[in-house]
């Protein structure tokens, strides 16, 4: 099973540390079980018909990121807490 390596921002790294702790526990469990699996699943959808850049929900949190197919890298850009 491949994984992706999972990356922030110097924005959505702030606001993935300006999460509560027991949110940003879950969160990164649901991503870590989803997007780095599969970054093109798990009910995510390009944005402006950019496959390697998507939008997705994951444990409440809206976030978009890109896919660094070569490099098995998924790059977390923006982070929206619920």
């Amino acid at each position: 099973m491949i994984r992706y390596r999972l990356v922030y921002d110097p924005v959505a790294e702030k606001a993935h540390e300006a999460m509560d702790a027991a949110g940003r526990t879950r969160f990164d469990a649901a991503l870590a079980a989803t997007v780095a699996l599969d970054p093109y699943g798990h009910g995510s959808s390009a944005v402006n018909g950019e496959r390697d850049r998507r939008d997705a929900t994951v444990e409440g949190v809206i976030i978009r990121y890109y896919v660094g197919g070569s490099v098995l890298t998924v790059t977390v850009v923006r982070v929206v807490s619920l």
